[in-house]
């Protein structure tokens, strides 16, 4: 059997399937299945993929039936460049006020609520909406955008919005990396068939490494077909981290404490990984 793996469709995910499309033969041997972050993180929990991107408090919420793959995330140390909270006024002045969420996220809403909870003690009234910037503002003082939503948004700057991107926030609040999805297998499936796990995480790592080898060759691809400069994109994919190293799990325990500490999570999980060796 093919493992059914998960692919998100955003370009900060880009990177790390860049070399399995030009490897045509890894993907023989994998059911790539293309979603955003929530459709993705429903399926890899209903047992729909096997192994999959999912986001990290999807991750907390379900640790006791799946393993992280090791060497594999979402992250940054710093300014992220698309989870984006864009707002009609300054960040102090949303006390009391309503912030529009976007539904393609679970981690970008707690960090948000993190920060302007811990960081700046604000009270808001939160609403999920779909990532439309000009539909969330009509009913709310700011909007949470992520991926290619809030790439577009940042890209173009409409005059007169305030942007805060939350890895920045983050950073500056903690110190700590944050880490926005990792790849995990659900344990059956760890269990059951091993070495086809080993295999999936072995082409990945294949391909970040090309992908990094070759960042100039994505860039003028995804320029092709996207709106954006080579020097935006290029600017982008440097700041984003797809590692998972100490300063990376440390991040992600210090996320997952302040979300148990709030109660958004029942507690703060182990991290478990898949043995790879």
């Amino acid at each position: 059997m093919r493992p059914r793996v998960g692919h998100i469709q955003f370009l900060n995910c880009l990177p790390l399937y860049y070399g399995l499309v030009k490897n045509q033969q890894i993907l023989l041997d994998i059911d790539l299945n293309k979603g955003t972050p929530t459709e993705l993180n429903q399926r890899l929990i209903e047992g729909e993929l096997d192994i999959s991107p999912i986001s990290c408090v999807e991750y907390a919420r379900h640790a006791k039936e799946l393993l992280l793959i090791p060497d594999l995330t979402v992250s940054a140390d710093g300014p992220v460049n698309s989870i984006y909270l864009v707002s009609k006024v300054p960040v102090r002045e949303l006390d009391g006020k309503r912030v529009a969420l976007t539904n393609t996220s679970a981690t970008s809403i707690n960090l948000l609520k993190i920060i302007l909870v811990q960081k700046y003690d604000l009270n808001c009234e939160y609403f999920v909406s779909p990532p439309d910037l000009s539909a969330m503002l009509l009913e709310a003082e700011a909007a949470l955008l992520i991926g290619d939503h809030a790439l577009r948004a940042v890209y173009q700057k409409p005059p007169g919005l305030f942007f805060y991107d939350l890895g920045l926030e983050w950073k500056d609040y903690t110190g700590c990396k944050m880490v926005y999805a990792v790849w995990a297998v659900r344990k059956e499936f760890a269990q059951d068939k091993p070495e086809l796990v080993r295999n999936v995480y072995e082409a990945f790592l294949s391909s970040m490494q090309f992908s990094l080898d070759n960042l100039g060759d994505i860039v003028k691809d995804a320029a092709r077909w996207e709106s954006y400069s080579e020097e935006f994109l290029t600017k982008y994919f440097r700041g984003l981290e797809f590692s998972f190293d100490d300063g990376h799990k440390k991040g992600l325990r210090t996320f997952y404490e302040y979300l148990a500490a709030k109660n958004m999570l029942a507690y703060a999980p182990q991290l478990d990984f898949f043995e790879v060796k």
